[in-house]
């Protein structure tokens, strides 16, 4: 087609490779001995692109060090680089959950809950498939950068918001930068290291997001108690540039041989993109968003020719998105062949619904805790912590354990049941709960964390070397938009009781006005007379609004559970044949 291949390699080689070398005579390039000089590269490209596929180069054995790796000062450098830019995305998911009630008593937007939360996670989803496409063609550690640079743009328009439409913008900014990063830090570890070595940093590098998403509504709870709930963004903006001034002075090996950066070489990347699928992809994604968010407060009824609209606009969208998938074949941004893989599928949807679940509960319980409990945004920060400690110590546990038993399966059978269980003793909370309960409870519901990072471990173990990234993309897309759907979801089911709660309960109060005042302990108790009946009701219509959204969080451990059984029964301690393959992308 009068394209030049980018060719790369995994670090094993496979049967195929030593047929093709027995049987083939035809010289190629090893990705150990790629010319330096810009005039070299392009002779070999030639090359290549008059002949038939090239054999792949001999490789080294598992184990075996590729010239291209990182040791030493350099490999700790770029690790914790970055791993403190995992954190900070992660920590940045989260660290808004207790500063919500605040961030709506100000804005007057309780409404728009979901917003904050939804945007920042939909803007990421929508572009992220295309992220993963863009790692494979150009420069992995100056196409990290970008991104990062666009989320810090997003957290400092988030710090400077006057309005809660302001703010929704620069958590959509901020998406945006996410999109690209965890699979550019995916990439760059991945990189950086062995093929024996890469799940130990690849889980330390995990194990620094979860440190951020879970820590972060603490740090949310004292910046927005004793200075402000700015320095929630504003925080990024020191940490960002440590880490990514670093990484600008660190070398990132590639895993595939790319073709220097050039205007020639994006005209020829963009047909490659499927900008087609993710024309329509796009739309269909933003209208079913928008309808959730309109039918959940009262400006729009469900019945309305707006939600009806919107709702219509959004499946005739995703239908004309899924024909076009299927017609595009292993280009599409979501390739049909690979998510026919039944492990690819329920390792996702076991991902997918656990990491939902723990979204939504990071975002409403701090609510529950100012507004029924009567705390304020630091001591309700304090309050999360059993759940927090939990998750870290069956983390902690669960991965010392996987490396000697091997079989992922029933550890992320017992944390899907965990959650749920928990989720369930959770939803009994009401006025009256005990300290010893909601402690209890949360312990309990921290058993999530033996099978959060599950997913990833069985995807990467069922398919090819030259998939897995791929496969991995397919997993950080389904998280972020069903993340971003479920949360507005519970929004929706939160407001919604707690319009129809307020109008049974305290039928004296204007619902309009129990949302005007956000989910903030002052704010709520200065509607009603203290001590009052009234005070007791309206405290009774936020623990019921707080259950209604529990029941989502039992429905989708309950499926993780569900989908925990078809993940497969495989030893992660014996090398897989897939993985001795050949890594080629072409454009």
């Amino acid at each position: 087609m009068g394209s030049e291949p980018l060719t790369g390699v995994v670090d094993e080689p496979s049967k195929m490779d030593t047929q093709l070398r027995d049987t083939v005579k035809e010289p190629y390039v090893s990705s150990s001995r790629v010319s330096t000089t810009t005039e070299e590269a392009g002779e070999k490209q030639q090359d290549l692109s008059t002949n038939v596929v090239s054999p792949p180069p001999e490789e080294p054995q598992e184990g075996d060090a590729l010239d291209d790796h990182l040791t030493g000062f350099k490999l700790f450098a770029l690790l914790f680089s970055t791993s403190l830019i995992f954190f900070v995305l992660l920590l940045d998911t989260s660290i808004i959950s207790t500063a919500v009630p605040k961030i709506t008593s100000e804005f007057h937007s309780l409404p728009d809950v979901g917003w904050y939360a939804g945007a920042y996670q939909l803007s990421s989803a929508v572009l992220q498939p295309l992220t993963g496409k863009l790692y494979t063609y150009f420069p992995t550690k100056w196409l990290f950068l970008v991104f990062f640079f666009v989320f810090e743009i997003g957290s400092l328009l988030c710090a400077l918001a006057t309005s809660s439409p302001f703010f929704i913008a620069g958590r959509a900014v901020a998406g945006l930068g996410v999109s690209g990063l965890q699979n550019g830090a995916l990439a760059i570890v991945s990189g950086a290291v062995p093929l024996h070595k890469r799940a130990f940093y690849l889980g330390l590098l995990i194990g620094a997001g979860q440190l951020g998403l879970v820590i972060g509504p603490l740090i949310g709870g004292l910046f927005t108690q004793y200075v402000t709930w700015r320095w929630c963004f504003y925080i990024n903006l020191p940490i960002g540039a440590i880490a990514g001034g670093l990484m600008v002075l660190i070398r990132c090996p590639e895993q595939l041989v790319k073709t220097p950066f050039s205007a020639a070489l994006v005209r020829r990347v963009i047909p490659q993109l499927d900008i087609i699928g993710f024309v329509f992809f796009a739309p269909a994604a933003t209208l079913l968003l928008l309808a959730l968010q309109f039918g959940s407060g009262e400006t729009y009824a469900w019945n309305s020719s707006t939600i009806i609209g919107l709702f219509v606009g959004a499946g005739v969208s995703f239908v004309l998105f899924f024909l076009w998938e299927w017609r595009a074949g292993d280009q599409a941004i979501m390739p049909f062949s690979m998510m026919k893989n039944r492990i690819v599928w329920t390792s996702t949807l076991q991902y997918v619904a656990l990491i939902s679940a723990i979204f939504v509960g990071t975002q409403y319980f701090p609510i529950y805790f100012q507004a029924v409990k009567g705390v304020g945004p630091v001591l309700s920060g304090v309050y999360l912590l059993p759940s927090i400690l939990s998750q870290i110590l069956f983390v902690l546990v669960s991965g010392s354990l996987l490396a000697k038993v091997g079989y992922y399966l029933p550890f992320a059978v017992f944390a899907s049941v965990g959650a749920t269980v928990g989720a369930g003793l959770i939803s009994t909370w009401d006025i009256n709960t005990t300290t010893g309960m909601w402690i209890g409870y949360q312990i309990l519901y921290g058993i999530r964390g033996a099978g959060i990072q599950l997913g990833v471990i069985a995807i990467q173990n069922a398919l090819p070397a030259k998939q897995s990234q791929l496969g991995l993309s397919f997993l950080v897309f389904c998280q972020t938009f069903a993340a971003a759907i479920f949360v507005v979801v519970a929004n929706t089911i939160f407001t919604q009781s707690l319009i129809n709660e307020t109008r049974i309960l305290v039928p004296s109060i204007d619902p309009t006005e129990v949302l005007r005042a956000g989910g903030s302990a002052e704010a709520i108790r200065s509607l009603v007379p203290a001590g009052s009946p009234e005070l007791a009701a309206l405290l009774e219509v936020f623990s019921n609004a707080f259950d209604s959204v529990c029941y989502l969080m039992i429905t989708l451990a309950g499926i993780s559970v569900f989908a925990s059984f078809g993940m497969g029964w495989i030893d992660t301690r014996k090398t897989k044949p897939a993985a001795k393959t050949e890594a080629t992308a072409e454009v």
